[in-house]
């Protein structure tokens, strides 16, 4: 079964939600797709993290259209809410997030994949704050498994972690501390195992007036970052690792297996560049903590032995590193094995798929690259918007704008 690469933006249409359940639930209009899987789920059912299996962004679907007609969708549905989440999956089920921009109340919805009706739905009341104008109330997506799901809120005053059984009732519920970061949050929870893992990096608000002004503000508030794992059935906290503060991450890590047969966390944020961390103790093993002096917002993939992920500012990409996990010290050529510094993503993730690397930057250029060396193959630009599916073994690429049109480079279908 060949597996087809998937970029994406923003996850979630603003109130609307399409699924193609012809698929047998493994597919979600054009991010959700089928997912290798641990815990019982079929892989063509489920889809259970932020990007798939691992964060990748792979799926082995093979039914996916290049470009979309009317006759793909077999149902659509409005949400109560703007939701920048992505939707999981789990067999029939599938779970959204959505919040009310007006009251900032959250909604989590589980829906039956076959026709979208609302199985159940729990409602979190909560009250307006301020956050970057391009965010919402519902960034975090879920993470599910044979035990249920996880969800994510965040406030000022709290970070939340709520689990809930695959009916509908609650589980545990978790509450760590408050935040701090001026554009919200967006790091989503993944399950790893037996524990639930979530990066909780914040804003130092001095560190920010530094970069804006030049002068630091001795007033500004400061985050208490961490990382942190709880145990999956009673969300007793396993171990936490504290995290300097300087700009929150809004990465989502991955897992890396390493050579010993363990297990570690791979990390990326401002203040500690790139970082693996015993998934078992939550121990530094390795770090390379230089190479991001801005914010991290795409989250980490791998690539082989390498890391890849990058940074930026304002609504660009600046730079893009592969660096070589189990090595630590400055950024040099002993840590990184290439950099990219045109045609970077900042929102975006990049994507690693059989030797190649590509990057979809949030202006609408995509680049393809050797993953093992950053050797260019090509860049083309294919446009900007909200969500974006890229085929690209056939180099075609289609987006979903703020219109509802999907772009095709061989052609243009509204749906």
């Amino acid at each position: 079964m060949a597996s087809i690469p998937v970029l994406t933006q923003l996850l979630t249409c603003p109130r609307r939600f399409f699924l193609r359940p012809r698929m047998r639930t493994g597919c979600l209009f054009l991010w959700g797709l089928a997912a290798q899987i641990e815990g019982g789920g079929r892989a063509e059912d489920c889809w259970t993290r932020f990007r798939g299996p691992n964060g990748a962004g792979v799926s082995n679907a093979t039914t996916v259209p290049v470009q979309w007609t009317a006759a793909d969708y077999n149902w659509v549905i409005d949400l109560p809410g703007v939701g920048h989440s992505s939707p999981v999956v789990w067999r029939e089920r599938v779970f959204v997030t959505c919040g009310d921009p007006e009251t900032a109340e959250r909604m989590l919805l589980c829906l039956h994949a076959d026709d979208g009706r609302t199985l159940w739905r729990h409602d979190f009341p909560s009250k307006p704050y301020g956050q970057h104008a391009s965010s919402c109330y519902a960034t975090a997506t879920p993470a599910v498994d044979a035990q249920g799901v996880v969800t994510t809120w965040t406030t000022p005053e709290a970070v939340v972690l709520i689990a809930h059984d695959l009916a509908g009732q609650e589980m545990w519920r978790r509450e760590l501390g408050p935040y701090v970061g001026m554009n919200g949050s967006g790091a989503s929870p993944i399950l790893v195992g037996d524990q639930v893992v979530l990066a909780n990096e914040q804003d130092d608000g001095r560190f920010l007036s530094r970069i804006a002004t030049g002068t630091e503000n001795p007033d500004a508030p400061v985050g208490k970052g961490s990382i942190l794992a709880l145990d999956r059935q009673t969300g007793v906290i396993r171990w936490e690792l504290p995290r300097t503060t300087a700009l929150a991450s809004y990465a989502t890590p991955c897992v890396r297996a390493t050579p010993a047969g363990t297990s570690e966390l791979i990390l990326t944020g401002t203040a500690h560049g790139v970082t693996g961390v015993d998934l078992a103790t939550g121990e530094v093993r390795w770090e390379i903590p230089d190479v991001f002096p801005e914010r991290c917002v795409g989250s980490p993939v791998l690539a082989g032995d390498l890391v890849v992920a990058g940074f930026g500012r304002g609504v660009h990409g600046s730079v893009c590193v592969a660096a070589r996990a189990g090595k630590s010290g400055r950024g040099d050529a002993t840590t990184l094995a290439f950099q990219v510094d045109k045609g970077v993503p900042l929102v975006p993730t990049p994507v690693a798929y059989r030797g190649l690397l590509f990057l979809w930057a949030d202006a609408g250029v995509v680049t393809c690259l050797d993953a093992a060396s950053g050797k260019l193959h090509w860049r083309e630009r294919v446009g900007g918007g909200l969500l974006q599916f890229a085929d690209l073994r056939e180099r075609t690429a289609v987006r979903h704008c703020k219109k509802r049109r999907c772009h095709g480079r061989r052609g243009l279908q509204r749906f």
